[in-house]
């Protein structure tokens, strides 16, 4: 069967990557044209080049970050394989939206002329609603079965997107266990099999690697690490990078922590363009941004600042304490507080409906905030033994291994019925 798949940011290439490699070892003569990353890109590669390898092993989960074309696919004749990167739109926040309109537009327009002419057994969209629901309406309209992976969050804000769930998605397949009873009062029906980040991070290379092999590999001293995450948007990067090379000086000026080295994750699909303005003479010999290693930079610091998304509920499940820090652009934060009803921003902290780790948000995320939490979360060990039984009820409430499989298994029983 044909699968057209539309992921458009680092966590959707994350979690399309895995549902690929269970719809390839389900379906050997599958065939996927779709919208994503470097990730996805692996794992079509991989079954291209070997179709009998039903079993691709571990995701490179963040591992590695491979070079892709930019250039636009030949309309008169799609295949399967990259339609277009997700560095091209990924964008987050109602001035940022408005910014980009046109590119999105433009972008919306040659994704249903790609659909046409692909002609897909099914549409396979992965979060993203600014977007995706626009191709849900049109994949719908014009006779293509929709389905829909990760919903969009609506049980957080813009709950009229709800209409549009019922309204043009033939399948809902949801991912954390709250969205339960959530969708249930909504009447709309759904799939759970669990949350497809547990086999992210149990299968991922950085379970494998050692901390030693690690810091080898980047040739990096044998010392205690911070990970620093920005984000993975430009705009996430440029608002958070000024407060947390500050957080880091402010570390490393104290005698206890002269040692310690601060990593920055390099997001996937950013160079080092990105972030070198805020690298100076004063910090390289402490602040290094590393690419391709993200899940090994988590797994292995002491502690971590981490930009809220994905990245927050893949710390818990790797038990490194964490503090979320998010800045945002003034006015999108405004409107966001008028419509957002969550009492939380991280995924994490929604799962178990406390604050099993600190969120400081806007003003609240400033350099002496995080110096203060970081040591707590280094030097208490009452404080750190509590948010690592609060990490266990997180890996609890999100069930075990083989969600991505199962999903591609429910997905494609779906289709031939």
């Amino acid at each position: 069967m044909r699968y057209y798949i539309i992921a458009g940011e680092a966590s959707g290439d994350l979690h399309g990557s895995n549902l690929m490699k269970g719809i390839y070892a389900e379906d050997t003569n599958a065939e996927i044209r779709f919208w994503g990353g470097d990730l996805m890109e692996s794992v079509w590669s991989a079954f291209r080049n070997n179709p009998s390898q039903t079993s691709l092993g571990p995701s490179p989960c963040g591992q590695g970050d491979s070079t892709v074309s930019e250039s636009a696919p030949d309309l008169t004749a799609p295949v399967s394989g990259l339609v277009r990167h997700y560095k091209e739109g990924a964008v987050m926040g109602f001035v940022e939206v408005l910014a980009k309109a046109g590119r999105l537009l433009k972008n919306v327009s040659f994704c249903k002329q790609d659909i046409i002419r692909w002609n897909p057994d099914v549409v396979i969209l992965i979060d993203y609603p600014g977007f995706n629901f626009k191709i849900a309406e049109f994949a719908h309209k014009a006779g293509f079965k929709v389905f829909y992976y990760i919903a969009p969050k609506v049980w957080a804000s813009r709950e009229g997107r709800i209409k549009k769930l019922k309204a043009y998605v033939d399948r809902l397949f949801i991912v954390f266990p709250f969205e339960i009873p959530y969708f249930q009062k909504k009447g709309i029906d759904f799939i759970y099999k669990g949350n497809p980040l547990v086999d992210a991070v149990d299968n991922s290379y950085a379970m494998e690697q050692s901390r030693e092999a690690f810091l080898e590999s980047e040739g990096l001293k044998n010392k205690p690490f911070i990970a620093m995450l920005a984000g993975s948007r430009k705009a996430e990067i440029s608002t958070m990078m000024p407060v947390l090379t500050e957080f880091a000086a402010k570390m490393h000026a104290l005698p206890q922590y002269e040692d310690y080295q601060f990593l920055i994750a390099g997001a996937p699909a950013r160079t080092i363009k990105d972030y070198e303005s805020w690298l100076t003479e004063d910090n390289k010999s402490y602040v290094k941004v590393i690419f391709g290693k993200t899940q090994s930079i988590i797994r292995h610091a002491e502690a971590g600042v981490i930009n809220s998304g994905t990245a927050s509920l893949e710390t818990a499940l790797f038990g490194t304490p964490q503090v979320v820090g998010y800045i945002t652009n003034p006015i999108t934060y405004w409107i966001a507080k008028k419509i957002v009803k969550i009492r939380y921003i991280s995924l994490g902290n929604l799962i178990v409906d406390r604050l099993a780790f600190k969120e400081f948000i806007q003003d609240q995320c400033n350099a002496d905030a995080l110096v203060t939490e970081i040591r707590e979360l280094i030097e208490n060990k009452m404080r750190i033994q509590k948010m690592l039984d609060d990490y266990a009820d997180i890996r609890n409430a999100l069930g075990g291994n083989g969600a991505s499989a199962a999903v591609a298994k429910a997905m494609i029983r779906e289709l031939k019925s």
